[in-house]
């Protein structure tokens, strides 16, 4: 039998700044082959884990597996999502319990973005609040829960207090730490960093930074699913970029595609850049930087920003 010895990430941020990565199983066997080598890349800087999105009702939990295999195999922390959606109390249990036998035990419990179509998770429970308490009351301290924390207030949630009130209860049900949904107005984050702390909330804030590299993946990011406040200097990054018809068109009419591509991922990059100088100045716990699956985008934002090579 397994004997346990988990190593806490919400101990480690209280000690130190921790830079983590996001990863997502591939879709296709070749880039399956690919990862195992961005992986290895990603991990030439250290980070203390790596997450790997989860989809929904497990549908992609094989892959899910492999992935934090090779996070493992690498020398770093794998931390699986792990989400309501499709899945019954037993499911879970089993899911898990198949987990730890394989070395992983850290997770972000989720309510998970619903299905096309469908109006309520489909399983045993309704949120990640229910998720973390049933985690916490079959597995105990085997397995560190990370949740899900929304600066600007999850978009189901009917005010920013009332999500700040289920954060809470997070913290309550045994949750160990946040990682932050996508946002990109500081003034909102640093409102909700000191609400969070006056309502009690005293989990480490891991921030969750999607690098911008692509116009339409920005848009998409920001609108499909969570409701992101786009700051002007953002939009403004996309308008003097702006691809012709639109950048969601396979192929463009607009003359100048490719020079435009160039020009929006290098000022995106800058402001990605930018967006980290402000996240370390607010004293946040760590940098989660969403690497969608692309090694060497992601190392140029951490060499230029200096998050490994000058601390």
């Amino acid at each position: 039998m397994r004997r346990y010895k988990l190593m806490k990430l919400s101990d480690a941020m209280r000690e130190k700044m921790l830079l983590s990565f996001e990863l997502f199983p591939p879709k296709t066997d070749k880039g399956m082959e690919n990862l195992p080598g961005t992986i290895e890349h990603l991990c030439k800087y250290k980070p203390e884990y790596i997450s790997c999105t989860y989809g929904a009702g497990g549908t992609n939990v094989g892959k899910n597996m492999d992935v934090c295999k090779m996070i493992k195999d690498a020398g770093t922390i794998p931390v699986t999502h792990f989400t309501c959606i499709g899945n019954t109390a037993e499911g879970i249990k089993d899911q898990l319990q198949n987990y730890l036998d394989n070395g992983v035990d850290h997770m972000l419990a989720l309510r998970g973005d619903l299905p096309f179509g469908w109006t309520g998770t489909g399983g045993d429970f309704a949120y990640a609040t229910d998720l973390v308490a049933y985690v916490r009351k079959e597995f105990g301290d085997k397995i560190e829960i990370a949740v899900a924390g929304s600066p600007e207030g999850h978009i189901s949630c009917r005010s920013l207090e009332a999500d700040i009130a289920v954060l809470k209860q997070k913290q309550d049900n045994g949750a160990d730490y946040i990682m932050t949904q996508l946002c990109w107005d500081m003034e909102q984050f640093k409102y909700w960093l000191d609400a969070i702390r006056c309502a009690g909330i005293t989990m480490p804030v891991d921030v969750g930074i999607m690098p911008i590299l692509d116009q339409a993946a920005t848009i998409n990011m920001a609108l499909s699913r969570n409701a992101c406040v786009m700051p002007r200097e953002l939009c403004e990054i996309i308008s003097k970029n702006w691809i012709f018809p639109n950048p969601f068109v396979q192929d463009p009419f607009d003359a100048d595609v490719e020079g435009k591509k160039a020009r929006f991922k290098e000022a995106g990059i800058e402001y990605t850049i930018r967006q980290i100088d402000e996240y370390r100045a607010c004293g946040i716990d760590g940098i989660h930087l969403y690497a969608l699956n692309k090694w060497k985008d992601v190392s140029e934002i951490i060499d230029r920003s200096g998050l490994r090579t000058l601390v």
